[in-house]
C-alpha cells in the first residue's frame, strides 16, 4: 500500500508542474506586452503626460480667496477694504526640469523683484523636489506685472518656468488711524480682531472657495471650480468728517500737554463720544493715544504710554505693579528699545483696547443729574427743596467736603446741580434711599452692558453697589458720582434719555449690511429699550443742564462754541488710590439746548498737568469740537456773536464748512490751558477730586455766597487765584478750590474693587 501511494505522487508534481509552467508563461507575455506598450508611451506623449500630472498636483485642490467685506461710513466713505494681492511661489522641481530653465528665469526674477539669487540657487540645491516655496509674499498687481508680462510671451521666453502666483487679499484702511478703535482690524488669516472687525466678523467674512484639477479619459487635465463668496459690507453710523474733526482735537490737547508735569503723553486716556440723542447712532468714536491701523504693531505708537502688566495694571521698568499712574514707567525711546516682547504685548493690548467702551472709571460730577432725575422720578424730592451747603456733610462716622471748602450756603436742587453742590446731592441722596437709588441705577443702566455692536465693552456689574452693601456712607459718595465704576458709553447713553423725554436707545455702530452686488440685506433701525424718566423729569433735568453752561455760577460755561447756547454738566473724580493726585476729569455737553440732537462727551483721564482737578481740561476740547461740528451738521447759531468771537472763529476758518475726511494726525486748533487767565467764564468742577470715594468738588461751584474768592489775587503762571489765608488755588471763575478734593474724614471708602479693569475682557 505504501509502494502504491509513491507511484502517485510524481504523477500529481508533474502535471501540476506543466500547469504552473504554462501560467508563467502567460503572465510573463502580458508583462512583456505592457512594458513594450510604455516604452512607446513613454517615447510618444511622455513630456506631455508629465506636465499634465505636474499641474494636476499644483491645482489639486487649490484654495480661492474669499473678498472681505467693506466697512463704509454713513456717508460712503471707505474706511476699511480688502485689496488683492499676489505671493510669488518657486516651483523647484518644475524649474530644474530643464537645464535651459535655470538662468533666464533666475535672470527674470533678479531684474523684476530684485530677489537675492544665490540665496534661490541654494535654496535650488538642498531642496530640487520642492514645488512650494514662498519668495515674497502680498505684492501688488503692479509689483508682479513685468514678470508676468515676461511668462506670456512665450515665443520669446518659453524657458521662464517653474514661477507661479498665488491670490489673496489683504486689508487695508485707506485713512489710516481714523477711527482705529472702532474700526478694529484683522489678523493674517483673515480674522477680525477688535471693535466691529471683530463683532461683525461673520458678517465680513465671507467663503473661500476651491479649484480641483484631474485627468480625464484622454489624458488631458480638467479644473473644476467651486467660486468664491464674497464677505457682506457694513455701513456705520460714524460720520468721518466728525470722527476726523473729533480725533483732531484729541491730538492736539495731546501735543499741547505731553511731557509736560511728567514725561509721557498730555493724558493717560482722553475720550469723546459723539452721539445722536434720539436714534442711539453713534457719530464719532475717538480715544488717544490711538494707533496706525495699517501698522498695528509699530512700537513708536507706545511712546508716552505708561508701563502695564498682563492684567492692564501700572508698572515701573522692572515690571512691579505700582499703585498709580504717578509712580509707573512711561515707555520713551530709550526703555523702549529694552522691553521684552512680553512687555511689548501687554503694551500693545492696552493701546488697542477702546477706552470709550473698555475702560471703567468712576464718572464723578455728571452723574448729579441722574441722582436728580431719581429723586424727581421716584417722587421722593419735588425739586423746590433748598439744602445748605457748610462745606461739608457728616455721614455717619465720616464728614465728607463739598468741593468749595468754604460752602455754596443755602442752594435749591436746581442751583445744587448748577453749581455741581456735592453737600445738596448728598441730602438728595439720602432722600431717594438706598433701594431706590439702586433701582434706578440698574434703569439707567449702570452695571449692565449696553449690548453696543462693537467688540470689548466692559462688564461693570462687580463695580457698582447693590441694596446689600451700600451703606449710607455709599449713597452720599456715590450721589455724586465717587465710588462706583462705569464707562463712557454707559454714562452718555443713560444721559442721552434723560434729555430726549426718558427714551433709552441702545448704542449702535452700524446702520446698514449690504451684499456683495450692492443690494441692502438689512437695515438695522435705532432700537428702544425703556423708558427711564418720564417727559416731565426729562424736561426739568434739560432745564438744571442749561443753567450748568449758561447760569451765571454754572461750571461748564467754559465749553459753550462761540454762537451757540448748549447744555451739560461737567465732571471731576478722584482715581483709586486716593492720593490727591489723579484725576479724571470730564464734560458731559448736548446742542442745541432747547431741542438736543446730539450729545457729547468728552473724559481726561488724568491729564498731564500739576493741577489734574480741572475740568476745563475737558470743557475746551468739547468747545473746540463742537464749534467745528455744529456748523458741519447744519446746525444753526442760536446766539449773537460779540466781537471776540467773531474774530476767533474767523481765524479759526472754520473747517466744518468745508467738509472733507480729516488726515489722520493733522491738528490745527491751539488748546489752551485750562488754568490759563481769561479761559471763559465757567471752569469745570475744577476741584472735585473725590477723596477717597466721593467726587470732589466736581463742579467748581460759587464760592462762599459774599463771593470772597473774587478778591484773591490772580497767580500769572498758573492763572488760578490764591487764597491769602491758606495758599490754595482757587479756581476764578468759581471759587472751587483746586486740589481740596472733598476729603473723607474718618477713613477712606473704596468702590466695590480696587481694580477698575478687573472684570475687562483682555
Amino acid at each position: 500500500m505504501a509502494k502504491n501511494r509513491r507511484s502517485k505522487v510524481p504523477r500529481f508534481a508533474t502535471w501540476m508542474q506543466k500547469k504552473l509552467l504554462v501560467t508563467f508563461l502567460i503572465i510573463f507575455l502580458i508583462f512583456i506586452g505592457l512594458s513594450y506598450r510604455l516604452i512607446l508611451i513613454t517615447q510618444g506623449s511622455g513630456e506631455q503626460y508629465k506636465k499634465q500630472v505636474l499641474s494636476q498636483q499644483r491645482y489639486d485642490s487649490m484654495v480661492i480667496p474669499y473678498k472681505r467685506g467693506e466697512i463704509l461710513d454713513s456717508r460712503g466713505t471707505v474706511l476699511a477694504v480688502s485689496e488683492k494681492v499676489y505671493n510669488v511661489i518657486l516651483d523647484a522641481k518644475a524649474l530644474l526640469e530643464k537645464e535651459e530653465y535655470l538662468e533666464p528665469t533666475m535672470e527674470a526674477l533678479r531684474v523684476q523683484f530684485g530677489f537675492d539669487i544665490a540665496a534661490i540657487r541654494n535654496y535650488l540645491q538642498e531642496n530640487p523636489s520642492s514645488q512650494y516655496y514662498l519668495l515674497a509674499r502680498r505684492l501688488s498687481y503692479e509689483e508682479i506685472a513685468g514678470f508676468k508680462d515676461l511668462q506670456a510671451d512665450q515665443e520669446n521666453n518659453q524657458n521662464i518656468q517653474g514661477v507661479w502666483f498665488e491670490e489673496e487679499y489683504q486689508r487695508h484702511y485707506p485713512n489710516g488711524a481714523l477711527a482705529g478703535d472702532v474700526i478694529g482690524f484683522t489678523t493674517s488669516d483673515n480674522n477680525g480682531l477688535y471693535g466691529l472687525e471683530k463683532y461683525y466678523n461673520d458678517v465680513l467674512a465671507g467663503v473661500a472657495g476651491r479649484e480641483y484639477g484631474y485627468l480625464n479619459e484622454d489624458a488631458e487635465l480638467e479644473r473644476t471650480t467651486i467660486a468664491a463668496v464674497d464677505g457682506s459690507s457694513i455701513v456705520t453710523t460714524i460720520d468721518a468728517n466728525i470722527q476726523g474733526i473729533a480725533e483732531k482735537h484729541l491730538r492736539q490737547f495731546n501735543e499741547q500737554y505731553k511731557d509736560g508735569f511728567r514725561a509721557g503723553n498730555g493724558a493717560h486716556n482722553v475720550g469723546c463720544v459723539i452721539m445722536e440723542v434720539n436714534t442711539g447712532k453713534i457719530l464719532a468714536m475717538a480715544s488717544y493715544p490711538n494707533f496706525d491701523l495699517n501698522d498695528t504693531r509699530n512700537p513708536e505708537a507706545l511712546i508716552g504710554m505708561p508701563m502695564v502688566d498682563d492684567q492692564g495694571r501700572f508698572v515701573d521698568i522692572e515690571g512691579n505693579t505700582v499703585p498709580s499712574a504717578s509712580y509707573a514707567t512711561y515707555i520713551n525711546e530709550e526703555n523702549l528699545a529694552t522691553m521684552d516682547e512680553t512687555a511689548l504685548s501687554n503694551s500693545f493690548n492696552s493701546l488697542w483696547k477702546n477706552f470709550c467702551i473698555s475702560d471703567t472709571y468712576e464718572p464723578g460730577s455728571v452723574v448729579k443729574p441722574f441722582t436728580v432725575a431719581t429723586g424727581l422720578e421716584s417722587g421722593r424730592i419735588t425739586g423746590n427743596e433748598q439744602y445748605e451747603c457748610l462745606g461739608y456733610l457728616e455721614v455717619g462716622d465720616y464728614k465728607i467736603r463739598c468741593h468749595n471748602t468754604r460752602g455754596d450756603g443755602v442752594v435749591t436742587v436746581q442751583q445744587g446741580v448748577e453749581r455741581s453742590c456735592n453737600v445738596c446731592m448728598m441730602y438728595v441722596g439720602a432722600a431717594i434711599g438706598r433701594e431706590v437709588f439702586v433701582d434706578f441705577q440698574q434703569i439707567f443702566n449702570f452695571g449692565l452692558k449696553t449690548n453696543i455692536d462693537l467688540e470689548g465693552e466692559a462688564r461693570t456689574v462687580g463695580l457698582v453697589y447693590g441694596k446689600d452693601n451700600m451703606r449710607s456712607v455709599e449713597l452720599a459718595t456715590c450721589s455724586f458720582g465717587q465710588g462706583f465704576n462705569a464707562t463712557m458709553i454707559q454714562v452718555i447713553t443713560g444721559f442721552c434719555s434723560m434729555i430726549n423725554g426718558g427714551n433709552y436707545y441702545e448704542p449702535h455702530m452700524v446702520e446698514k449690511i449690504v451684499s456683495p452686488t450692492g443690494a441692502t440685506i438689512q437695515n438695522i433701525e435705532p432700537r428702544l429699550l425703556k423708558q427711564t424718566v418720564s417727559p416731565q423729569t426729562s424736561a426739568t433735568i434739560l432745564e438744571y443742564c442749561n443753567l450748568t453752561v449758561s447760569g451765571e455760577n454754572g461750571t461748564g460755561g467754559t465749553a459753550r462754541p462761540a454762537g451757540y447756547m448748549i447744555g451739560g454738566k461737567t465732571g471731576t473724580a478722584e482715581t483709586v488710590p486716593r492720593d490727591k493726585e489723579n484725576y479724571v476729569v470730564s464734560f458731559m455737553g448736548y446742542a442745541p439746548a432747547d431741542d438736543p440732537q446730539i450729545a457729547i462727551y468728552v473724559v481726561v483721564d488724568r491729564p498731564n498737568h500739576q493741577d489734574q482737578d480741572d475740568a476745563k481740561f475737558a470743557t475746551r476740547i468739547v468747545r473746540s469740537i463742537l464749534t467745528e461740528v455744529l456748523p458741519y451738521l447744519k446746525i444753526y447759531m442760536t446766539e449773537e456773536l460779540s466781537d471776540e468771537e467773531r474774530a476767533e472763529l474767523e481765524a479759526l476758518q472754520l473747517e466744518a464748512l468745508t467738509p472733507a475726511v480729516p488726515e489722520a494726525g493733522g491738528a490745527t486748533e491751539d488748546a489752551t490751558d485750562p488754568s490759563a487767565e481769561g479761559q471763559g467764564a465757567d471752569s469745570d468742577e475744577t476741584s472735585e477730586t473725590a477723596a477717597e470715594n466721593g467726587d470732589a468738588a466736581d463742579s467748581a461751584t460759587t464760592a462762599a455766597p459774599d463771593e470772597i474768592w473774587k478778591t484773591f489775587p490772580i497767580d500769572p503762571e498758573s492763572g488760578y487765584a490764591i487764597d491769602p489765608d491758606t495758599g490754595e488755588k482757587v479756581d476764578p471763575d468759581t471759587g472751587a478750590v483746586i486740589g481740596a478734593s472733598f476729603e473723607m474724614e474718618g477713613g477712606s471708602v473704596l468702590p466695590p474693587t480696587d481694580n477698575a479693569d478687573a472684570d475687562i475682557p483682555y
